[in-house]
């Protein structure tokens, strides 16, 4: 008997991911999920929501001072690399075979660069597309290149 695909779907976006594993039958359920400790806070509400101000020499105009990076992207990437570490810590627990990852475009590229070699080589897949909202029972054609039709058995 063919030995059981042991594979793990990471669907995730900056906020919010969940893990997701074929039962038996290839249907799809989520296993565990996270969401990020601001995942509902605004960038004021992270960050200062006052700028610095500056003063040009010879002008009593004053200017506010642009922050360099907003607070709600950097928590954002933080989170990936968060998600990284689990799927990392998973990879030498062997916990799975095979991974797909499953985000959109600029957080799974902040997932893949915070992978370790061991769980990178395991990676079969990934898609740029942000499915966090979509339930389980509508993902399977958005992954079905790395995951058999669900087959029912008629008893």
């Amino acid at each position: 008997m063919p030995k059981s695909r042991n594979i793990l779907i990471v669907v995730a976006d900056g906020e919010h991911v969940r893990f997701v594993r074929p039962a038996e039958d290839n249907a799809l359920h989520s296993d565990t999920a996270l969401d990020s400790v601001s995942a509902h806070k605004r960038s004021s509400d992270i960050g200062s929501d006052h700028p610095g101000a500056a003063m040009h020499t010879g002008s009593s105009a004053h200017h506010a001072l642009a922050p360099r990076h907003d607070p709600k992207a950097l928590e954002k990437e933080e989170f990936a690399h968060l998600v990284a570490h689990e799927l990392n810590a998973a990879a030498a627990r062997d916990a799975f075979d095979e991974l797909v990852v499953v985000a959109p475009a600029h957080t799974l590229h902040a997932i893949r660069e915070a992978l370790d070699t061991r769980t990178e080589a395991r990676v079969v897949g990934t898609l740029a597309k942000d499915l966090v909202n979509t339930p389980d029972s509508e993902l399977w054609p958005h992954v079905r290149a790395w995951v058999r039709p669900v087959h029912r058995t008629v008893t």
